[in-house]
């Protein structure tokens, strides 16, 4: 069980401190970049995804057992299934800084995205494993590598933003810059511009979806990576022009609207398209293309798991290495997400331009929503579900056989229960955001969200939300 501050992390309190940083304009990337724009025939990003969700089970009881990282579990218990991969997953989690150092050091020019959910960073520190952190810390704060690596941001919790209550969204998202800020710095945390949804999941109900794009907007996000399915042109039609930036055009029931730039991830979910390289390799068949008037390189964009599977334990680092071997300033490149749209804006196109794209199927939404009034999505999400059955709010994600809520009832229902009684106690009230009550009962209601519960299906793992959700709960009281 959490009982001191001191096992807490920082997740909250200092909200105003954090929001200076995260909200600057100035560009982050252009300037010390090293990549000749007008020379660049394509190019292409690499980022990597890291998770390891917080259990209760530091103990045998599951009433009483200690919140802990799954990776520690996995350590102590290695004779368990796959749990022998742990030392390997701990290895890929700090293996990146190595990577980028030796490249750069040898007169290469790599490049990497690092996504880390919450969960993992604090994991990662609690098991006594700071070591990793130190070690990434090394590519970045330090100026001499900073500009090959960029961070993405994400849910704190690995929640998926579908089924996350929506007041629950904004606290995700500060309580993750709020986290990175405390081992990297704010400085670290002011190159922070590119947001990594967990599940690549984008929310399909239009006052969720708006909310949400509100919400990275409020944060200082200015773009979100897109699975390339989850997305459609505005008349419905599929995305014709995967290779540039597009803006998320977000609208609510009352038509308040919000829209974010979205860079897209093509293709299904496989981590051989990052462990073997195919970016690269696909940027390779690309060139210069007329987009909203502006002649620019294709960039081709990939995210995967950084440790899960025998591709990326394996071959990522080797492919990697051998591709940034052969990777100069010109020519095909290799880029971040943010970097390319400074490089982009310095062309002369910036979000006003892009071309605009709304979540997949909500196309349907609008046929028969016509009139703004509360309530008037889900009262014309009715009309589609009679018209198209089948119809789901909760596939747009990195594959669309994933349902986040049907057959979770037992779970959501205490999801649900507790994020409502977390709001009615604290919400529009004057507190210390900073204070031991209020910062465990937001990592309960963080945790309880974290999508793992139901990706594993019923029994130890939906038995873990529901512990985690009777403890908030009892934090509350």
């Amino acid at each position: 069980m959490i009982e001191t501050m001191e096992n807490l992390p920082e997740i909250s309190g200092n909200e105003e401190a954090i929001e200076k940083y995260a909200k600057h304009k100035k560009d982050i990337f252009y300037p010390a970049s090293n990549i000749a724009f007008n020379k660049a025939q394509s190019g292409f990003g690499v980022a990597l995804h890291m998770h390891q969700p917080i259990i209760p089970a530091g103990g045998d009881n599951l009433a009483t057992a200690k919140l802990i990282s799954n990776l520690q579990y996995m350590m102590e218990h290695q004779n368990i299934g796959d749990n022998h991969n742990a030392a390997a997953f701990l290895k890929c989690y700090s293996r990146m800084s190595d990577f980028i150092r030796e490249l750069a050091d040898s007169g290469k020019n790599p490049r990497i995205m690092l996504d880390y959910s919450g969960n993992l960073l604090w994991g990662l520190k609690d098991m006594g494993e700071e070591k990793v952190l130190e070690n990434l810390k090394l590519v970045t704060c330090d100026k001499k590598y900073y500009p090959y690596v960029e961070w993405l941001g994400t849910m704190w919790s690995h929640s998926v933003p579908s089924s996350t209550p929506v007041p629950d969204i904004i606290l995700h998202i500060k309580a993750w810059q709020e986290h990175f800020a405390s081992i990297f710095g704010v400085k670290a945390l002011e190159r922070v511009k590119g947001f990594s949804a967990p599940e690549m999941h984008l929310p399909i109900h239009p006052d969720a979806c708006f909310e949400y794009v509100k919400a990275l907007k409020e944060c200082g996000y200015r773009w979100l990576m897109v699975q390339e399915h989850t997305i459609e042109n505005l008349d419905a039609s599929p995305v014709r022009r995967p290779h540039f930036p597009h803006k998320l055009a977000a609208k609510n029931s009352l038509g308040e609207k919000a829209e974010i730039t979205v860079i897209i991830k093509t293709q299904g979910s496989d981590n051989k398209l990052i462990g073997q390289m195919q970016p690269y390799y696909e940027a390779k068949t690309l060139g210069h293309e007329k987009y909203c008037g502006v002649d620019l390189p294709g960039f081709v964009a990939q995210i995967g798991d950084g440790e899960n599977g025998g591709v990326m334990m394996n071959e990522f680092p080797q492919a990697y290495k051998i591709a940034y071997g052969e990777i100069g300033r010109e020519g095909v490149v290799g880029m971040n997400g943010t970097e390319y749209l400074e490089f982009v804006k310095h062309e002369g196109l910036d979000e006003n331009s892009f071309m605009p794209v709304q979540p997949v199927t909500q196309g349907k939404i609008w046929e028969f929503l016509k009139e703004y009034s509360p309530g008037a999505a889900d009262r014309a999400i009715e009309k589609v579900k009679q018209k198209y059955p089948g119809f789901s709010l909760e596939k747009a994600s990195w594959t669309n056989d994933k349902d986040w809520v049907s057959g979770y009832k037992d779970v959501m229902d205490p999801v649900l229960r507790l994020s409502a009684e977390f709001h009615k106690k604290f919400d529009g009230k004057d507190i210390d955001k900073g204070n031991a009550p209020y910062k465990k009962a937001l990592l309960y209601l963080l945790v309880s969200q974290t999508s793992c519960f139901r990706y594993w299906g019923s029994g130890a793992w939906t038995d873990y939300a529901k512990e985690i959700c009777r403890r908030g709960m009892d934090s509350l009281k």
